[in-house]
């Protein structure tokens, strides 16, 4: 089968970007052909093996002659782009559509694809929907924020979900949200979880010292909490502060990565708090985020809202325990066995949940923790889920 994935994101630094490579990397070793067409600022991309990949150029800090004049739009934040959809004028929103429009033209033309796989219910998929092959789409969430938020852009969603023959939903909080959101769904909706890439988290030994040092940290600490995230309002970051006013002590660290908006806001609330071993170290790879997984004692998805959380499930392939919030898709997967749920913006529960974990290590197996995470949501369990949706939306 050939398949034409549309993202709206690059394939690193948001959670639809990731799957998108993830599924593109299964779908390829099954023998599947694939083709991702995706916004990109920079020349210097990773390639995804065995995967065709056609970039949109956007201009971000390197100087490309064929890029659009502005980066690439988001909903919220991404790492290489403070761009909004919101804010886009007219003009560049013609730009856009036209620019991605050829795109999907051409790879029409050239590559053939049975089948489209859009992500988001959004202004890609809606173009997408506009040639005579069969349209699978992804709801991701923040598309659904979007739509709730400007009534300009709900035409093209409002297209996207009359056009298209099946939606993916990647969690049962999502699957409610997107029957909430559009009238006539009728009956399009399946829920397929989000999967991690086995090949970049897993349970591996690292010497805690020498991946501290390598954040830029010289104190070798005894306990670990980690968060990886947008730094943005709906990710909670101020709400793990609060509580590590109430956890933290001289060896306890607080490791946050990711990038985002609020960066300078939480840097200072982490000053008028009088945290000391709190630590942003920015936005890392995925294999740096292995390693602070590894030798991390707790990692904390403290969201406000949170359509899936990848993150928790990168975290647990790595055998880390997890404390998230108790809605969205976490509770889909976040057993009692590997984590512990505690409920939004309530910052003292947050807290003890993570005292509990850092006072007793023997409360979580590590081991059961990434052989739960690998059987059940690692994306090679999760895709011949997919290709059934692909091949229901051929036979429609």
């Amino acid at each position: 089968m050939k398949i034409l994935l549309i993202n709206h994101f690059p394939l690193e630094g948001s959670g639809s970007g990731v799957y998108t490579k993830n599924i593109a990397k299964s779908l390829t070793k099954r023998g599947n052909e694939v083709c991702i067409i995706m916004p990109e600022n920079t020349k210097n991309y990773n390639l995804v093996e065995g995967v065709k990949l056609h970039p949109v150029y956007f201009t971000g800090k390197e100087k490309i002659e064929e890029a659009l004049p502005f980066n690439f739009p988001c909903f919220t934040t991404h790492p290489r782009s403070t761009t909004n959809f919101y804010d886009l004028n007219d003009t560049e929103l013609k730009m856009y559509e036209e620019a991605f429009r050829k795109a999907i033209k051409q790879e029409i033309e050239e590559f053939k694809p049975d089948i489209i796989h859009g992500q988001h219910i959004w202004i890609l998929s809606s173009i997408a929907s506009e040639f005579n092959i069969p349209l699978v789409v992804t709801a991701h969430g923040t598309d659904i924020m979007g739509y709730q938020k400007e009534e300009k852009f709900r035409s093209y969603a409002d297209r996207v979900v009359e056009k298209c023959k099946k939606i993916i939903t990647i969690s049962k909080d999502n699957d409610k949200l997107v029957l909430d959101t559009f009238k006539d769904v009728n009956g399009k909706n399946i829920i397929i979880k989000n999967g991690y890439d086995p090949e970049v988290f897993y349970r591996k030994k690292y010497k805690k010292e020498d991946v501290l040092k390598s954040l830029g940290i010289n104190k070798n600490y005894e306990k670990i909490v980690s968060f990886v995230g947008k730094l943005t309002n709906f990710k909670g970051i101020d709400i793990l502060l609060k509580a590590c006013k109430i956890y933290e002590d001289e060896n306890t660290l607080t490791v946050i990565a990711g990038n985002g908006e609020l960066f300078e806001e939480l840097n200072q609330l982490k000053r008028d708090l009088e945290l000391k071993n709190v630590v942003f170290v920015g936005n890392k790879p995925h294999e740096i985020l292995r390693e602070i997984y590894n030798i991390a004692n707790v990692s904390v998805v403290p969201s406000r809202r949170e359509p899936f959380g990848l993150v928790a499930l990168e975290a647990m392939a790595c055998g880390t325990p997890v404390v998230g919030t108790n809605q969205g898709g976490i509770p889909d997967f976040l057993k009692e066995e590997v984590g512990t749920l505690v409920e939004v913006e309530n910052v003292e529960q947050l807290a003890n949940a993570i005292i509990d974990i850092l006072k007793d290590r023997k409360k979580f197996d590590r081991e059961y923790i990434a052989k739960y995470v690998k059987d059940n949501h690692s994306q090679d369990v999760l895709t011949q889920e997919l290709i059934d949706v692909y091949e229901q939306a051929l036979n429609l």
